[in-house]
């Protein structure tokens, strides 16, 4: 494990640090949209008064916060594979470079200590095959980590993933929001177990969910900006075509999603990129803001 210097700084003063995954900017945005959206979360987090903290295995090595000739390395995606939780111990075994998914990125924080993780969309159950299921799932019900997001990517099964959170214990908060949002569109009828206002409410459930001891991870969820999210209708139309299409070309496995983001994007003409780029920011911003305010509620 490798920490940067200003992580590394940050955590041994209690200062706060917000942890961010490195696949979406090495597989899940093109070139050069990846780099605007690795500069917008960054700056949206030290802008807050935090630390951001993008994770990854570097030549073998776990690291929280790559330096910045590492990143530029990870966001032109030559060479970089992609390391789940179930992947980084080959990938630091064998000397490889990996971007970290959600679930490989809740790992190291659980390793290096880190307590904030924002990201665009968790994984979750997939809509076909139905048995198909996100290892972000599991890595969240077994990692104490406030962890923001937009909810659950579009192209899921969002009833059966909230479903599945619940079965697996993790604890779901919606910030201003009274449904579980789809990651492109905020409205989906699906009603979140708990809705706060403030950032003040969600470090004092954290608290008292650390308190009891539940290993957990709280899930803070919140709508994409209201100026770029996306119609539900529209979304859903693009991707039970896109869902077709695949079949239809035998596109099976882990290659299902990209191409059903690829086939939403191109329904959008470019809008649903748009919507990606601006709620990874809101969630950084968020995510920042709840750092700094536990980093406050430890100094007092």
């Amino acid at each position: 494990m490798r920490l940067a210097p200003a992580v590394e700084a940050a955590l041994r003063d209690g200062d706060p640090v917000v942890a961010l995954e490195s696949s979406v900017f090495a597989q899940g945005l093109p070139v050069p949209r990846n780099a605007e959206a690795a500069t917008r979360m960054q700056e949206a987090i030290a802008g807050e008064g935090a630390v951001p903290a993008v994770t990854a295995v570097v030549g073998g090595c776990s690291v929280a916060g790559l330096a910045p000739g590492e990143l530029a390395r990870f966001l032109a995606a030559e060479g970089i594979g992609k390391a789940s939780a179930r992947d980084l111990a080959v990938a630091m075994a064998t000397g490889r470079d990996a971007a970290t998914t959600v679930a490989g990125s809740l790992t190291i924080c659980r390793a290096a200590g880190l307590s904030v993780f924002a990201t665009g969309g968790i994984g979750g159950v997939h809509r076909e095959p139905a048995f198909d299921e996100s290892a972000d799932l599991l890595e969240l019900a077994r990692t104490a980590a406030i962890v923001v997001c937009a909810g659950a990517k579009s192209v899921l099964d969002l009833p059966a993933t909230v479903e599945r959170l619940e079965t697996l214990g993790v604890t779901v908060i919606g910030f201003r929001t009274s449904e579980f949002p789809g990651f492109h569109f905020a409205e989906t009828g699906i009603p979140v177990p708990s809705r706060m206002d403030d950032v003040e409410g969600i470090v004092d459930a954290w608290t008292a969910q650390r308190a009891v001891g539940h290993p957990s991870a709280l899930l803070v969820v919140q709508p994409p900006p209201p100026d770029v999210a996306l119609p539900r209708h529209e979304v859903e139309e693009a991707i039970r075509e896109a869902l077709a299409g695949a079949r239809s070309a035998g596109v099976r496995g882990a290659a299902v999603t990209p191409w059903l983001l690829s086939a939403l994007g191109r329904a959008t003409g470019g809008r649903s990129l748009e919507t990606n780029l601006s709620l990874l920011e809101a969630n950084a911003r968020l995510a920042a803001r709840i750092a700094v305010h536990l980093a406050r509620g430890d100094d007092s």
